[in-house]
């Protein structure tokens, strides 16, 4: 009786993240505020599923699984929540006037400037070496151009 009632308060618990979740994700202004809202209830909302899922089932072989499940959900989440985060900073698809500090601003620059420095470098390697490539063909003498030496 008593597990039925921490099972369904956590069931309850995770449909109210899951609900906060989606207007977050519907409500919020900018990219990063979404993706936070979309991230993090909905992990919390995933554990309190299997654990409510495991205090009615009580075997060893389901449980082991879903500690599985709230693993890899742990560890992929904030890595997805990251990576949409970076992307979405990259192709510029948030709000600069939201953010507190812009930590990645210098970052982004360097790695641009440093970018633009080896393609810079890349064409100019190339340009020199279709240069010396045709001076070397216009000094190499041709067969027929010789004269012929009694063969």
């Amino acid at each position: 009786m008593i597990l039925d009632v921490i099972s369904a308060l956590c069931i309850i618990g995770a449909a109210l993240l899951s609900l906060a979740a989606g207007i977050g994700a519907l409500r919020f202004p900018d990219l990063l505020s979404r993706m936070h809202a979309a991230s993090k209830p909905q992990l919390f909302g995933l554990v309190l599923v299997m654990f409510a899922v495991g205090l009615q089932t009580l075997h060893w072989g389901p449980i082991s699984t879903m500690i599985l499940i709230v693993l890899f959900q742990l560890f992929t989440v904030p890595v997805a929540a990251h990576m949409i985060g970076r992307a979405g900073y990259r192709t510029k698809h948030l709000r600069r006037s939201m953010l507190y500090r812009d930590e990645l601003d210098d970052a982004v620059a360097r790695a641009h400037a440093r970018d633009v420095a080896e393609r810079e470098r890349a064409a100019a390697e190339s340009a020199s070496a279709a240069g010396e490539q045709d001076a070397a063909a216009d000094r190499t003498t041709h067969h027929d151009d010789e004269p012929d030496a009694g063969r």
